[in-house]
């Protein structure tokens, strides 16, 4: 486990000090979890990044043109 020190404005860390009393959470935890929440964000819009750029137009098409042209269930419908 590391430990950072982190400078904060005072309003920002006011705001922190409630939102981890209202969630019933330490600080350290509520800031952990945002940490965790951004970086996993950023991962997955790296990996849909990398996942787009091997699209194929082609492929796509070939295998939309195998799913059945039929109206939706009644529960499904918009």
């Amino acid at each position: 486990m590391s430990t950072i020190s982190l400078r904060l404005p005072d309003s920002l860390h006011e705001e922190i000090r409630k939102l981890a009393e209202r969630e019933n959470v330490s600080i350290n935890q509520l800031a952990t979890l945002a940490i965790a929440e951004k970086v996993a964000a950023l991962e997955a819009a790296e990996y849909l990044l990398q996942r787009v750029s091997r699209a194929d137009r082609k492929k796509f098409l070939r295998a939309m043109s195998k799913v059945a042209d039929t109206a939706p269930d009644k529960q499904d419908a918009l």
